[in-house]
Order: structure tokens, then C-alpha cells, then sequence
């Protein structure tokens, strides 16, 4: 991974001490609150419903396990013991003391960590696959290409102060793992015929109150050309995007307004100052950061091991964790295995102990090469654990709580901190996932569901991408009261889609019997072992949503 040089680690540290100032001066009111709020947003500091909320940077959702003990010190000695990992493979505290922060940043930067450019309208964390490097089904590893990204975008002055924020996800894979759809900016990298690496460039996605999927604006780009071609489009956002109203000052809102064809050509044109201009990257300089990105000195191991298969053979609730949380590993012999952060009702999704953040720190280290990832889906990763530790890895997971067999099934759930924390929630997102996990607490009886994607966003904002979930909810406010709106058909990866309402929304209580709903509405219409989503595809959402309404309004007469 990506390590600091004397010029990274100086600009890191110089800002924590001016921000350390900044802290100063607003604690002695010597700035108001007003002069304050730019000067801590460029710091990933925002103020939330009860206290201040941190926002720490995992660069495309790598850590080396030395960080990942950093963000269990800083859990345990300025937070209240737990962080939450997010969509954005970034990490959250939500209850920092202002006056403590510079010494919180002060210890991310002896690890070279940071929260620069994880709030503000600027090119926020570049995201990608967590399995990248490690995926069979990958072409070219999106790693070096999204370090790149990220030293190109950090502290770019040009896009400091952009219409609104800004998203880039790469990936690579033949399974898109990053969503790239649903991106200001996604890139797709693939090889040509030639065995040449290529990009292909997708503009205008985004979720939030107008949800809109990427558009194809570039085929077959050079990725030497990646930086110039991706300014371009940044700059012709930066120069035609709306500011006169956040609601409608997204890439995508643009894209739309115009058409994607127009803004391509723009683009282009845009791109004719600066094609083959300093911007343009070398193989030197792609070289001399892939170095970091190296593969480790794995062993030369037989693609099978007579131990683990023997413990598949011997062990069904083994076996069951295997097939939903361990993964396919470019490497014979090796696999990446992904902790779950969703134990059920008695933890929020994403969250993690400093304990349990400790200890998988310890597990990167004892069983893999000291090395970590954050998923998309608010989980954690270790890409490389010999087939034959498999077993014991498990083990302690279980004793960790981080070994729940549920990853892709109905109780993986995404969901942002919600109205718990948030102050633009309308609604509270962490009761309605903990509600829905103690419905479905029978693992036997979800495991036979298979794939499903629920995905829950406390408002419009879709922090926890419900636009995305297999079943979607939103929360919203209805005179003064939380009720919940809920999407069906929704998905991510190569057939990303937009689920649709089905509806009108629901009270926080009805929630679980909803989705008790959809699901037995699933099971009675399912053919053979079809997924969700397929089944839905099939049938339409109209037996889903006659299902649940029709149940509503018995239970309303029955009342009256």
C-alpha cells in the first residue's frame, strides 16, 4: 500500500497544526461558528444532532493493520469505544469533543491517516473494489490507478470549491464491485485485445433526491490519459454546474439538463488543452507507484488443503461461513475472507469495538501480510489467508463476533447512523436494521433465501444507497412523525438498478411486518433457486405491494 514521503507527511502535519490554531481561535471566540464551519468541513469535521462527527479517510478502503490499531486508540481514548465504518469506505466518530480533535489528527497523521477532502464540495474518497489486487475475475489491478486519483485530487486548488461534492469509483472487475454507476465519475478499467490497458469513463451518477445512473462518455481512453480526460470533465462540471441551488447542483443534474452526448463533447473539447500536457502519465510515473502495491511474498501452496476441506466435510456451520463470507483468491491456496460487521440486533451495521478493530488488526497480521480492506457494504476484509488457516481464522472470529455467516444475505444490511446522529435525518435508520435483524434472527431460514440486498437511508441524502437495495428504505418525515418509504428492485454491480416504490410509507413499527411481506411474497413466487432480484424481475412489484397493502389495511380495519 501506499506509504508517505517526507513531502506527504510535512503537508499532513502542517495541517493539523493550522487546524489546531483554527480550534483555538473558535474555543476563544475569536471566530464564529459561521467563520468556523469551512475551516473544520476541509477537515471532515462535521456538527451533527448531539455532538461533533469525525470523518477519517481509507483511501480506496486500504489500511495496514498498524492503522487500523490507530483507529481503535482513537475509538477508545476520544470516542465512546466504536467507529463506523461507511459506504465510502471511510471511517466515523460521533462524539468528538472539538477541543480534542487536533490531537486526534495529530495521531492519524503518525500513521499517515487524515481527514482532508472527506467533507466539502471536492473530490472526495476514491473508492474501489475491496478485493482489488487479490480478485481472479479482475483485468488490471485498480489500485495504482486510484492512487494516482487520489494524489491528483488531494489539495487540488482548481476544485477546492466545486457546485457540490464530488464521487470517483474505479474498478476493474468482471463483477463491478464498486457500483460505478452510481458515481459523479466511474471508471472502468479493462485490458483491449491488445492486452493494452483501457478506461471506459461513465458521467453523472448519483443517488440522494434525484437518483440517476452513470452515462457512458468515453470508450477505449488510454490510461495514461486518465488525470487529463477526468479534469475535463471535472472542469466543465466546475464551469456549467449549478449554484444557485445544492439541490440541483450535482454532476448528474448537469449531465441530464444537457444531455450526455452535449457534456461529451464538451469534454472533448475541454480536453484538447490539455491531452498530451504535463497531466498525461507516464509509465515512470505509474511505475514508481505501483511499487507500493507489490504483491507479497505469498507461498507456493497447493490450490486445496486436506485440512480445510476436511473441516467443509465435518462442520455445516463452517461450511455455511465459507460459502457466504470467503472468497475466491487469485493465488492457489490463499482466499480473502470478509468479517461480518452485522451480528444481528445486538450491534448497528458498520459499527466496530476498539476491541474487535484491535483484533483484526491482529488477524491481518497472523493471518495474512498485515493488511486490511473496508467493503462497500460497511464490512470488513482480509485479503489474504492461507486456505489452511481458514479454519482457525473462523474461530476466533466467532469469539470476536465478526463471524456471522449473512455476507450478501437479508441481514448484511446496509444503513447510514440515521436520525440517531445525523441532523439532516428525517428518520432513524439503526432501530428499523436492529428491528428487521431480530425479525430474521434464523439464520437457517435467511441462508435459504440467498442473495438479498436491504439497504436503509434516514433521508433523501441515500447515505445507506436504499436506491441500490435489493429492497430499499427510506426514511421521511410526515408531520413531524418517522415513517418509511420502501423501494423494490433495486441493485448494485454490473446490472445496477433503481429500485421503485411501491406506495405509500410505513410507521417505524410496521416495518418488520413489511418486510416479513416482501420476503414471504418472494418465497411463495420463487422458482427453483432464484434470487430475489431475479424474481422479482420476473413477476413485477405489483403481488409485492398488493401483498403488503393488502395485510396493512386488514390489520387497520381489525383496529377499528
Amino acid at each position: 500500500m501506499y506509504q508517505y514521503d517526507q513531502y506527504d507527511q510535512r503537508i499532513v502535519q502542517e495541517r493539523v497544526a493550522q487546524f489546531r490554531d483554527q480550534v483555538r481561535r473558535r474555543l476563544s471566540d475569536e471566530l464564529t461558528e459561521e467563520e468556523f464551519l469551512p475551516l473544520r468541513l476541509q477537515n471532515g469535521l462535521y456538527m451533527q444532532r448531539h455532538a461533533y462527527m469525525l470523518r477519517v479517510a481509507i483511501p480506496y478502503g486500504l489500511l495496514a493493520s498498524k492503522q487500523m490499531r490507530m483507529l481503535a486508540h482513537i475509538a477508545r481514548t476520544y470516542d465512546r469505544d466504536y467507529g463506523h465504518f461507511s459506504t465510502r469506505q471511510n471511517i466515523q466518530y460521533n462524539w468528538m469533543d472539538l477541543e480534542r480533535v487536533p490531537d486526534v489528527l495529530d495521531d492519524l497523521a503518525s500513521v499517515e491517516m487524515h481527514g482532508i477532502q472527506t467533507s466539502g464540495n471536492c473530490v472526495r474518497n476514491i473508492t474501489t473494489d475491496q478485493f482489488a489486487g487479490v480478485a481472479p475475475d479482475e483485468t488490471v489491478d485498480p489500485r495504482v490507478l486510484a492512487e494516482l486519483l487520489r494524489q491528483w485530487s488531494t489539495f487540488q486548488p482548481e476544485f477546492a470549491f466545486l457546485p457540490r461534492k464530488f464521487k470517483i469509483a474505479i474498478s476493474s472487475s468482471a463483477d463491478d464491485r464498486a457500483v460505478v454507476q452510481m458515481h459523479d465519475i466511474g471508471i472502468y478499467a479493462y485490458k483491449n485485445a491488445a492486452g493494452e490497458t483501457r478506461l471506459r469513463i461513465l458521467a453523472g451518477g448519483g443517488l440522494g433526491r434525484t437518483p440517476i445512473l452513470g452515462t457512458i462518455i468515453k470508450e477505449d481512453l488510454p490510461w495514461q490519459h486518465m488525470l487529463t480526460y477526468v479534469e475535463s470533465a471535472i472542469r466543465v462540471y466546475n464551469r456549467y454546474g449549478r449554484r444557485d441551488n445544492k439541490y440541483k447542483a450535482r454532476i448528474k443534474i448537469l449531465v441530464k439538463a444537457i444531455g450526455a452526448e452535449k457534456f461529451a463533447a464538451e469534454v472533448e473539447e475541454e480536453w484538447k488543452f490539455s491531452k498530451d500536457g504535463p497531466g498525461t502519465l507516464t509509465q515512470a510515473e505509474f511505475d514508481r507507484v505501483a511499487q507500493y502495491f507489490q504483491p507479497p511474498a505469498y507461498e507456493k501452496l497447493p490450490d486445496t488443503d486436506a485440512s480445510f476441506e476436511k473441516h467443509l466435510l465435518e462442520n455445516k456451520a463452517f461450511a455455511r461461513w465459507v460459502n457466504r463470507n470467503v472468497h475466491a483468491h487469485k493465488v492457489p491456496g490463499y482466499a480473502s475472507v470478509t468479517l461480518s460487521t452485522k451480528p444481528g440486533p445486538v450491534s448497528p451495521p458498520g459499527d466496530a469495538t476498539s476491541a474487535q478493530m484491535d483484533t483484526v488488526a491482529d488477524f491481518a497480521d497472523r493471518y495474512g501480510y498485515g493488511e486490511l480492506r473496508v467493503a462497500h457494504e460497511q464490512n470488513l476484509v482480509l485479503p489474504d489467508v492461507k486456505k489452511r488457516d481458514l479454519f482457525a481464522l473462523w474461530e476466533d472470529a466467532k469469539k470476536a463476533g465478526l463471524a456471522t455467516a449473512n455476507i450478501g444475505l437479508l441481514t448484511d444490511i446496509i444503513a447510514c447512523p440515521g436520525g440517531d446522529f445525523c441532523s439532516l435525518a428525517n428518520a432513524k435508520s439503526i432501530p428499523i436494521a436492529l428491528a428487521i435483524q431480530e425479525r430474521f434472527d434464523n439464520l437457517d431460514y435467511v441462508y435459504d433465501l440467498g442473495d438479498i440486498s436491504l439497504n436503509i437511508s434516514g433521508c433523501i441524502n441515500a447515505c445507506g444507497h436504499h436506491h441500490v437495495g435489493n429492497i430499499g428504505v427510506l426514511g421521511v418525515d410526515k408531520d413531524g412523525a418517522e415513517w418509511y418509504q420502501v423501494t423494490i428492485g433495486g441493485a448494485q454491480g454490473n446490472d445496477t438498478a433503481l429500485g421503485k416504490v411501491i406506495g405509500p410509507s410505513f410507521s417505524a413499527h410496521e416495518m418488520p411486518d413489511v418486510v416479513s411481506r416482501i420476503i414471504e411474497t418472494f418465497v411463495a413466487n420463487r422458482v427453483g433457486d432464484e434470487r430475489f432480484i431475479e424474481t422479482v424481475g420476473r413477476i413485477g412489484i405489483a403481488p409485492f405491494k398488493e401483498r403488503v397493502y393488502a395485510d396493512k389495511q386488514r390489520e387497520e380495519r381489525a383496529e377499528a
